[in-house]
């Protein structure tokens, strides 16, 4: 039993690994194609994304929204919910986190910010609820009702800063949160800051692998997740654990909007959330739907961003990370054909040496 368990682990580490390395060779013929050299394209992508202190701080603040949008899609994932509305959520996150900082000016930072940041994970996990209530109550189908409520998060954030929240010219945005409500600086390099929100993120990530891998109620989520009739048999509510992971997905996709209006943009924009929240798909799909795993394949996905700016001025396009991101996607997707070529490669050596 226990060298089945370690087989089955050690399968969801070689996946993902195997599957950024076949990437990462498809995309070196791509490149070759266009008549470029892909051992320099990656040194610079590379470069770009851990050359300096500032490139790296560049990455982590990239990194930490998207290991919270992975978690809360991959924490949905285990339930047997398909939460495709961490956008929406997200956004809610850090449209109330901004309400919530903007009024705390009188208030010292250690009451200020964690005010702010539940009442973003608030916010998320309500609106993640009416999905999950939606579904429990009227079988309404979670990838319908996340997607309205991402067009309805959408149009709601746009009115508040276009109307009641509306300051200054240009760029639609609200007032800048209070000072006592933006997480401290860590380190600055040039114009970019480091807070603590890189941490808070890997915090929720060993949180969310707690309560999923130690406890009862993690066991309940996991056992609708794998089989709702079975567990319903076993006296385990399925409505309940539908709506508490639901609530929890969009308390992780709000907490990351909370964290980018008090650690990079002191205000809630429009253009806040710019898809980070679907990135979450793609990432807990790395990720193997693991909280260790998404917070790599954040990692991953954060530095190849931040390394494509870097690929264009070898004269790369950056649509080459694209189709890296994109291959690895449909290879995790669809492992099986990595296994295949793993048993084969397997098999071919035993051969040889017989």
């Amino acid at each position: 039993m226990k060298k089945r368990i370690m087989k089955i682990n050690l399968s969801a580490f070689i996946v993902p690994v195997m599957s950024v390395i076949i990437a990462l060779l498809i995309a070196s013929v791509v490149i070759l194609l266009i008549g470029k050299n892909p051992l320099i394209a990656y040194y610079e992508m590379l470069k770009g994304a851990f050359g300096s202190s500032q490139d790296f701080i560049n990455t982590i603040v990239k990194t930490t929204p998207l290991i919270l949008t992975g978690l809360a899609v991959g924490f949905g994932f285990r339930a047997g919910v398909f939460n495709i509305g961490a956008e929406g959520q997200m956004s809610m996150g850090a449209l109330f986190a901004t309400i919530a900082g903007m009024n705390l000016g009188g208030f010292p930072p250690y009451i200020a910010i964690p005010i702010t940041i539940l009442s973003g994970m608030l916010m998320g996990a309500l609106w993640a609820s009416i999905a999950g209530f939606l579904k429990a109550r009227t079988g309404a189908h979670e990838v319908i009702t996340t997607i309205m409520l991402n067009w309805i998060s959408y149009y709601l954030g746009n009115y508040m800063v276009a109307g009641p929240l509306s300051v200054g010219s240009g760029t639609p945005k609200s007032p800048e949160i209070a000072a006592s409500a933006k997480l401290p600086v860590i380190i600055k390099s040039q114009s970019i800051e480091l807070t603590p929100g890189i941490f808070i993120a890997i915090l929720m990530a060993i949180v969310i692998y707690v309560l999923l891998e130690k406890t009862s109620t993690g066991y309940e989520i996991k056992a609708v997740g794998f089989n709702p009739y079975a567990a319903e048999y076993g006296g385990i509510s399925i409505a309940k654990n539908v709506v508490l992971a639901m609530a929890i997905s969009g308390a992780l996709a709000g907490l990351a909007g909370a964290l980018e209006v008090m650690g990079l943009h002191y205000r809630y924009l429009g253009t806040l959330t710019s898809g980070k929240g679907f990135d979450g798909i793609s990432i807990s799909l790395i990720g193997q739907n693991h909280p260790i795993g998404i917070i790599f394949a954040a990692l991953l996905i954060g530095s190849l961003r931040t390394g494509s700016n870097a690929m264009q001025f070898a004269g790369i396009p950056k649509h080459i990370v694209m189709i890296i991101q994109g291959i690895v996607i449909f290879l995790v997707a669809a492992d099986r054909i990595v296994k295949t070529i793993l048993t084969y490669r397997k098999k071919h050596k035993a051969g040889v040496e017989k």
